[in-house]
């Protein structure tokens, strides 16, 4: 997932149905000497039946949980849609403009307190760490650089087979995956963690080798490919970025549908186009294992 210099200041076009981290505020300075519990939060975002084409599914949302020993008080640190899940999914078709408009941007967000009933009632809140005041300092300054320079969600995982060594053409940029960097920031400055089982939701699409079509100013520009630019825009006509969870999963399924009768996918993907050849079973929503992470400190035995 490539990395940008700065974060682009947001189109007032893109309007949210939730403000972004409405109680957010600034990452704390910990004093060196404290002790930091971190726990591991996970809560479905939405539990839901398809008849039989994809049975039921476990759609989770990720976060990481604080909490100082010297003060007693809690965090909760996430990354998620700045403008909801839909519109980093789907793209506008805008009156009067030829290229697909996107909405699309993640950022992390910490507050004060952690909602214990929702994560234990609903799915897992548990210890995985503990790490210092300076480690959490040290994190804390790794997540503003991560968060200036990796600024696009990316719902989708590519790959060209559901073989576990199968190639990965592109990888998701979402929430758990912000999680999973944070835990090896931590394990590489030395954070132990313990030997959990830790699971995570993929969205994949399977596809034969991505071909690489451009731009938005070479397809949709004055010099641009019109054919091109129209099969584009066709395959995005049915999605509604502004929407609900419920209704993005609706758009969800009519994306299977052209997918599986066409064998085709347009993606968007670091501000360039790319076709999928898509093959069978086209997509599928896994909820798998990734352990958590051995630090580089421990595994060189410095």
């Amino acid at each position: 997932h490539r990395r940008f210099d700065y974060r682009p200041k947001t189109d007032p076009y893109c309007q949210a149905r939730y403000t972004f981290c409405p109680t957010g505020s600034d990452i704390p300075v910990m004093k060196e000497e404290d002790v930091i519990e971190v726990y591991r939060l996970q809560a479905p975002v939405w539990e839901f039946k398809y008849g039989d084409l994809l049975g039921h599914l476990k759609i989770m949302h990720d976060a990481v949980g604080f909490r100082s020993s010297l003060t007693g008080k809690n965090y909760t640190m996430e990354w998620y849609e700045l403008f909801q899940l839909g519109n980093c999914t789907f793209p506008h078709l805008r009156p009067g403009m030829d290229a697909p408009f996107w909405c699309n941007q993640g950022a992390a967000c910490f507050y004060e307190g952690i909602d214990d009933a929702h994560w234990k009632a609903n799915g897992t809140l548990v210890l995985v760490t503990t790490i210092s005041g300076t480690m959490f300092n040290e994190m804390a300054q790794w997540v503003k650089y991560d968060n200036e320079t990796g600024i696009y969600y990316e719902t989708w995982t590519v790959q060209a087979s559901p073989d576990k060594k199968s190639t990965v053409w592109f990888d998701s940029y979402e929430c758990s995956k912000f999680i999973l960097r944070t835990y090896q920031k931590l394990a590489d400055l030395g954070a132990v963690f313990k030997k959990i089982q830790t699971n995570y939701t993929s969205i994949i699409l399977f596809s034969g080798e991505p071909i690489y079509l451009g731009n938005e100013t070479s397809i949709f520009g004055p010099q641009g490919n019109k054919t091109l630019a129209a099969a584009i825009r066709d395959f995005y006509n049915p999605f509604k970025p502004h929407q609900s969870v419920r209704e993005f999963f609706v758009d969800l399924f009519k994306i299977i549908d052209r997918v599986i009768l066409n064998h085709q996918f347009y993606l968007f993907y670091n501000l360039e186009y790319w076709f999928l050849p898509m093959k069978s079973p086209y997509l599928k929503i896994i909820y798998e294992e990734v352990p958590l992470p051995v630090g580089s400190k421990a595994s060189f035995g410095v």
